[in-house]
């Protein structure tokens, strides 16, 4: 069953993996020694990373080697961005608001 990105990018584990993967490919070996974890640990979240397709995995021999894909957090990106100038305005309309009544308090 394909995972959901943002469930995937929720944890905050996943979210260190991403990160380590971001500017290079590692043995899954590799990753999993960069965190307090067990190894089916490491690979449960990793293969959760890979079923959502933020995390490709490439077999090289004996190792399989991970390497992040940002395309899909580029899509995420995109997608909020569209509610990004929605929260602005509301911001910008409450602190008006806070604005106005700390005027008429003063």
């Amino acid at each position: 069953m394909p995972q959901d990105v943002f469930q995937a990018i929720a944890d905050p584990t996943r979210r260190e993996i991403i990160d380590l993967l971001a500017g290079q490919s590692l043995p899954v070996n590799d990753v999993a020694e960069k965190f307090d974890m067990s190894r089916p640990a490491v690979s449960k979240h990793i293969k959760i990373l890979n079923e959502c397709g933020l995390v490709l995995i490439q077999k090289q021999g004996r190792k399989r080697y991970c390497r992040a894909d940002t395309r899909k957090l580029q899509e995420v990106m995109e997608w909020t961005q569209r509610y990004r100038q929605f929260w602005n305005k509301k911001l910008d309309a409450l602190e008006s608001l806070l604005t106005d009544i700390d005027n008429t308090n003063t």
